[in-house]
């Protein structure tokens, strides 16, 4: 490798990883800097009591181009997968009820009245989504109220651990408003993936040792590349006028002709605080939601993804995941608590936390569990809240690229796939 790459990757998590590698794939000379001498960002894996536990994201999906990277990196024999006609289910009533995921779902569900499904069926017949809207208001009016309260607001918002009343449109529902532009409507959009899609929608994933695997096994790969407990210090701009920066960290300085940033907002402020003072003022306003996983281990058994609650329901649970079903995992279920609905659970003790997870657990498993670990995320989702009007403050200059999970969708699919993409513009033509 060169002293001076073409480019600098700041941050070594998923999409950073990605874009190192898919930089590598295209022959462009890159280096990647990572402040921790653990790679994966939100990515985490670790055993405890002999139990194998996600810190972070539960699963992915094996899309093509994840498919593609675990052949380059020769750990696709460690990959393991779910079936992904496991139901998923909300709480509610006092009761775990079907998500529709299947038009036979749909029909057999009760989470959902009959007037609620035709209400739900007359989609395409509503204006579409206004970007001026809120999350709530917009789905209201195109699939109705009991819809949104049963159905959507538990899995869409507990997706991010927002309120999507709290949601604007324009920044919230970005890919969704997409979708129905593509297709005329959210229902066909829907119908075209279940109905008429050629290709199999991408199983659930993970790995025999955990979802790390994939940032370590990237790691590994570009071990020459990528400098670990090497914090970017500050960039800035080269003194000869050739467009080109100087990235700086405790070791030293090199000379690039792009920054590609993948850390979080703050992070990322601090970097271009001197190149671009209002972009690091406007990131510093993002807020993000907290988020606390309590790992249970309970002799429950139960076939499906897992579930979320209702927002009516007396609990403080987001939802749970079942690892076990999923990936046979031990007894090892993932209650999620806190969110946009209760940010407060962030700083509770770990024995009031396992206290919640544990009794409300009970309450709808019918079995009891025992708590294995409690892990905190102070800033675990963008919350996609009013604070992000301040994306549109955003502009850094050229030569400096944002990547992360506040400029495109969350997930590690999501992470790789705008890594390729940015990585081909990069390049440039073949």
């Amino acid at each position: 490798m060169t002293e001076d790459p073409a480019v600098a990757v700041v941050g070594g998590g998923m999409t950073g990883l990605s874009t190192l590698h898919a930089l590598t794939e295209r022959d462009v000379d890159a280096v990647a800097y990572e402040a921790t001498d653990e790679v994966g960002g939100v990515v985490r894996s670790g055993e405890i009591d002999g139990k194998l536990l996600e810190f972070g994201p539960q699963r992915l999906r094996l899309t093509d181009a994840i498919r593609a990277m675990v052949t380059d990196l020769d750990i696709a024999d460690e990959v393991i997968t779910a079936d992904d006609d496991l139901p998923l289910f909300v709480y509610a009533g006092g009761k775990l009820r079907e998500a529709p995921r299947s038009l036979s779902a749909f029909r057999r569900t009760d989470l959902l009245s009959p007037t609620a499904k035709l209400r739900l069926l007359a989609e395409p017949l509503t204006d579409p989504i206004d970007p001026e809207e809120s999350a709530e208001a917009a789905f209201v009016r195109k699939f109705g109220r009991e819809a949104y309260t049963n159905l959507i607001a538990p899995l869409f918002g507990g997706t991010y651990g927002s309120d999507p009343a709290r949601m604007p449109a324009k920044y919230a529902l970005k890919p969704i408003m997409g979708m129905e532009e593509k297709n005329g409507s959210l229902l066909r959009a829907a119908l075209s993936r279940l109905v008429f899609a050629s290709d199999e929608t991408p199983p659930p994933a993970s790995f025999e040792s955990g979802l790390q695997r994939l940032p370590e096994a990237l790691a590994e790969e570009h071990a020459d590349r990528l400098h670990r407990e090497t914090p970017v210090t500050g960039i800035e701009r080269a003194d000869d006028g050739g467009g080109e920066w100087l990235v700086h960290t405790d070791n030293g300085s090199r000379r690039v002709d792009h920054v590609v940033l993948t850390t979080p907002a703050d992070t990322t402020a601090d970097i271009v605080e001197g190149v671009d003072a209002e972009s690091a003022a406007a990131l510093r306003e993002f807020n993000y939601n907290p988020l606390v996983m309590v790992h249970l281990e309970s002799p429950a058994r139960a076939d499906g993804f897992g579930y979320q609650v209702r927002r009516t329901e007396p609990l403080r649970t987001l939802g749970v995941t079942w690892n076990t079903s999923l990936f046979d995992r031990d007894g090892v279920y993932t209650v999620f608590l806190g969110g946009m609905h209760d940010p407060g659970a962030i700083d509770r003790d770990d024995a009031t936390l396992g206290e919640t997870a544990v009794s409300e657990f009970r309450r709808v498993m019918g079995v009891d569990a025992e708590v294995v670990n409690v892990e905190r995320m102070p800033r675990a989702f963008p919350a996609w809240d009013d604070s992000w009007a301040a994306s549109e403050r955003v502009d850094p200059p050229e030569g400096i690229t944002l990547a992360t999970n506040y400029t495109g969708r969350m997930g590690v699919p999501s992470r790789v796939r705008e890594a390729r993409r940015l990585a081909g513009r990069l390049a440039g033509p073949e």
